[in-house]
């Protein structure tokens, strides 16, 4: 029995004319094939078996947009958004499923009622890139990045019985970006100090006065709509 995810390498041909999408995925999905003959492997084919849980944001699918840095627009795309693989996911008419491959072109993805960005950021002191929730945005943005882990099965034992993997929810993670700086993380109030590189005095007073909380959205929403409005 096969508990983990199992990726399927797909070769699409540039000719995607035969491909059964509406105009708008044709469009998109010759953009990204064009891209990723230049910059690398292409699209995986994500599918999980006996797993619990859910790896996504959304289960189903929702008609959304892309918009990419080359002022591409792509609307009335299922998407969706895979939090374990990091990846935003799109559905053909004929129900395949594909992954983008090339994330760093997309400026911004709008999925339902949330915004989403691919951004770098620092995480363990060292640079990578991701797909984050957009909560609040300007010269400085606050970011939420989901988290999930997999739980691997465990066998029957004396006392308790066989478990399935899962997929397991957790907190979600707080990044603030400056300008087009790394976003970064946002885990204990000195992180908050060391993060604003102007108005320090203003920054650390605002944070004591309004009992600014690392662990919960509103009240860093409330500090960097302040800091944007110095």
């Amino acid at each position: 029995m096969k508990y983990y995810i199992i990726i399927t390498i797909l070769f699409l041909s540039v000719k995607i004319t035969r491909a059964q999408t509406n105009p708008e995925l044709k469009t998109m999905m010759g953009l990204i094939n064009l891209d990723k003959t230049v910059s690398g492997d292409y699209e995986s084919l994500l599918k999980t078996t006996n797993i619990e849980g859910t790896p996504y944001l959304l289960d189903d699918f929702t008609i959304g947009s892309v918009y990419t840095n080359t002022n591409d627009q792509f609307t009335d795309i299922p998407l969706r958004y895979n939090i374990y693989s990091d990846q935003i996911e799109f559905k053909t008419r004929d129900n395949s499923v594909f992954s983008m491959g090339t994330p760093e072109i997309i400026e911004r993805v709008e999925l339902g009622n949330y915004k989403m960005v691919y951004s770098p950021y620092e995480q363990g002191k060292k640079s990578k890139q991701g797909f984050f929730i957009v909560l609040e945005e300007g010269k400085s943005s606050l970011y939420a990045k989901p988290q999930i882990i997999l739980n691997n099965p465990t066998k029957p034992s004396a006392y308790k019985d066989a478990e399935p993997a899962k997929f397991i929810k957790k907190p979600d993670e707080y990044y603030i970006r400056i300008e087009r700086n790394e976003a970064k993380p946002v885990e204990n109030k000195k992180d908050l100090m060391e993060i604003f590189p102007t108005h320090t005095q203003q920054i650390e007073t605002f944070i004591k006065k309004h009992k600014i909380k690392t662990k919960k959205a509103e009240t860093l929403k409330e500090l960097v709509q302040y800091y944007n409005s110095l």
